[in-house]
């Protein structure tokens, strides 16, 4: 949905002994796919621990104005597909607000057909670029029509029959590489995608699960070949979605950089294309203690024990970029509390985010009295332990640019800096993590929406 509320700005002020146990909502990204899959999919799924996350809930829209019906009962989601290559033309825009994840994935799958679908979304999304997409969907014979630079509204039609594709890659994403696999559903004949850099992997899991003909082969220099077998049976499934590492990255911070902290977040999902924030940390020696491993639903899941720690200054290496890709805003304030510099490389992703995510959060730092700097494609942040300085006395708030992952991190350095910590609008969070608030009051957080 459009962004039309009115800005609503939030303030973080030091805190002390954060303690409790949580369970962060469900990821994001599998349950993105887990309405989709379902959507698309012959006969009942059923979805426990979905993220009821704005962006999530704009793909289920998309989904039932495609056909699907998709009802909440009690704590289930359960969606009866339409069957694969049974999508209905969609009779009005599909809107995806702030959603990145689903804009792209659906174009994939939906842009194939041979009828009309258009795609809007907020000010953020319409300011992203889709070519990445647009591009091998352009190779399948798709017809595009789009704004200046290939961006929101795309208006797509496509052919009467698909062609299957051998598309590599051009840059780390899994949007990219799932949005060619998902095109490949309704495509005759076999689909392959070419990842010189592996990324997360859950489109390849979740397909395979609901009964896709898929295979992936790895080379000895990691180069992996998905390869998906064009309309085929898709079948529902039941499926309990983990907690999103990338929400979970916001309390876990917090009790790292506040003193005498000592969490623990439930089900956390530990795949391990999404657990580089994590391996980070530890680097830094971020005292974090992983309970409890298990499988479900074929994804690694446990229990983190998070607790107060003095971190020091690493250089992060570019290729460890794709594991993490969402949580270098955090990561940078928990830079600004370690001692030493910290040196984040490969951050070119991040440019095209939800906002420039990289400029955004070197202007952030800077106006909380952090030293830092931007490189066209990394952050250097210089730490200050005992958060001497940080914040801003003044007031002056941090300007989120419409980004839940800006939105979230300033606050949570508010939590350590000698001064509060503002940012201009805390109204977008609920995209992602609409329990954020919530929950980092039940650890103990000091936290304060205006406007209440």
């Amino acid at each position: 949905m459009p962004h039309t509320t009115e800005k609503r700005a939030a303030t973080a002020r030091i805190s002390t002994n954060l303690s409790g146990t949580i369970r962060v909502p469900g990821d994001k990204s599998i349950s993105h796919r887990s309405l989709m899959f379902g959507g698309l999919a012959s006969g009942e799924t059923r979805i426990a621990g979905l993220l009821e996350g704005v962006d999530v809930l704009n793909t289920g829209k998309a989904m039932q104005a495609m056909g699907a019906r998709i009802e909440k009962t009690g704590d289930l989601w359960i969606i009866q597909g339409v069957g694969n290559g049974a999508l209905l033309a969609p009779e009005a825009p599909l809107d995806f607000g702030n959603a990145g994840t689903g804009s792209r994935l659906t174009m994939g799958l939906v842009g194939v057909y041979d009828f009309s679908s258009t795609f809007i979304g907020d000010a953020s999304l319409s300011k992203r670029p889709m070519g990445r997409i647009l591009d091998p969907l352009r190779q399948m014979g798709v017809q595009v029509k789009s704004s200046d630079g290939d961006r929101l509204p795309v208006t797509l039609h496509g052919p009467t029959s698909a062609n299957p594709i051998r598309y590599r890659v051009p840059m780390a994403s899994a949007q990219v590489k799932s949005a060619v696999l998902l095109a490949g559903l309704n495509a005759p004949g076999i689909t392959t995608v070419i990842e010189p850099v592996m990324t997360r992997d859950h489109t390849e899991k979740m397909l395979a699960g609901f009964g896709a003909d898929l295979s992936v082969e790895t080379d000895r220099d990691g180069v992996r070949s998905i390869s998906l077998e064009g309309r085929g049976k898709l079948t529902g499934q039941v499926i309990d979605v983990p907690g999103d590492p990338s929400s979970t990255a916001f309390p876990l911070v917090a009790a790292l950089i506040v003193p005498g902290s000592d969490i623990t977040i439930l089900n956390v999902l530990m795949n391990p294309t999404r657990t580089g924030l994590i391996l980070t940390l530890e680097e830094m020696g971020a005292d974090i203690e992983v309970l409890n491993a298990r499988r479900t639903g074929g994804e690694d899941v446990a229990d983190l024990r998070v607790r107060s720690s003095e971190l020091k200054g690493i250089t992060v290496p570019a290729e460890r970029a794709p594991s993490m890709i969402d949580e270098y805003p955090v990561l940078a304030v928990a830079a600004a509390f370690a001692e030493g510099e910290t040196v984040m490389l490969g951050l070119e992703e991040l440019r095209v985010k939800e906002s420039d995510r990289l400029s955004a959060v070197a202007e952030g730092l800077k106006l909380n009295g952090v030293d830092c700097s931007e490189g066209e494609a990394s952050l250097s942040v210089r730490g200050r332990p005992d958060g001497k300085g940080l914040g801003n006395a003044a007031g002056l708030a941090v300007e989120t640019h419409l980004d839940h992952r800006i939105a979230m991190s300033f606050l949570v350095m508010g939590l350590a800096s000698e001064h509060p910590v503002t940012i201009d609008d805390a109204a977008m969070i609920a995209t992602s993590f609409p329990q954020f608030f919530e929950l980092m009051t039940i650890l103990g957080a000091k936290i304060e929406r205006m406007n209440e």
